[in-house]
């Protein structure tokens, strides 16, 4: 028996500080809560279920997809476009946006997800993880395109990620702080682990690909050059680099012990 607050629980609660709250949310959140319990167990059995390796296919980034890419988007869509609570859902595995089948009822909110993220490191066992985001549906809008996903970070209504690691964990935030839930494998619920989680306000780690830093802007070149100096540098400080290739991996890690992840554009990307 756990004595922890389930991640359902805890929706709930502050589902109930909101007068006009009608469940929606907290039923969209539920699925994606279960899109990501079928996915960890997915990731956990790895070559046991014949799930890694290549897909031989492409996604729309040019990005050699995995089988579990496929298998993960899959996932996503079939937990989610059923149940009436979404207009569209965008995935980075996908061209376009998907548009909810017409025999299932249409809801007032946007599903943006990337599947699984840092999916080059499934072969070899690091870890890797799910992103979401949830928006509100722009009025009158029945048929989602591509425009109405196309809207300021301040509006959504939820973010979140799931990582998949020696632990899985998913991590998320309503607007009210960031709290962290651990899946318990024993009874298959997410537990709260992490309560209203910090950045650290001090830190000697940075993340950042260093193989592109002859593609640099110089002024990104300058900082990295006074974090690699360390003490001997202008900065009068150590620092370890990090580099995990998943993005979930790299901001979990900042979350939890601080510094900075950087994905800087460089003169590929021009």
């Amino acid at each position: 028996m756990h004595n922890g607050t389930t991640i359902t629980q805890f929706i709930i609660e502050e589902q109930r500080h909101i007068e006009s709250a009608t469940g929606d949310f907290t039923a969209l959140l539920n699925d994606i809560v279960t899109a990501c319990k079928v996915i960890s167990n997915a990731v956990n059995h790895g070559a046991l279920i014949g799930v890694l390796g290549s897909a031989s296919s492409e996604n729309v980034q040019g990005e050699t997809q995995k089988k579990l890419d496929i298998i993960s988007n899959d996932v996503f869509i079939k937990s989610n476009e059923w149940a009436g609570h979404l207009a569209g859902m965008a995935s980075e595995e996908m061209e376009d946006v998907y548009r909810i089948p017409s025999n299932y009822p249409k809801g007032k909110y946007l599903l943006v997800f990337d599947p699984l993220d840092g999916s080059s490191n499934i072969d070899v066992n690091v870890s890797v993880g799910t992103i979401f985001s949830i928006l509100r549906c722009p009025e009158g809008v029945e048929h989602a395109a591509a425009d109405d996903f196309l809207q300021p970070g301040t509006q959504q209504v939820c973010a979140g990620y799931a990582i998949y690691g020696p632990s899985s964990m998913m991590v998320l935030t309503t607007g009210n702080g960031v709290n962290g839930f651990t899946l318990d494998q024993n009874i298959g619920e997410f537990i709260l682990t992490h309560p209203s989680m910090q950045i650290p306000a001090d830190t000697h780690e940075f993340a950042v690909n260093m193989s592109n830093a002859r593609f640099w802007e110089p002024a990104v070149s300058r900082y990295i050059d006074e974090c690699t100096a360390g003490k001997s540098g202008d900065r009068d400080k150590d620092f370890n680099m990090r580099w995990i290739a998943s993005m979930v991996a790299e901001v979990h890690r900042l979350l939890a012990r601080g510094g900075v992840f950087m994905y800087p554009m460089d003169s590929k990307m021009k």
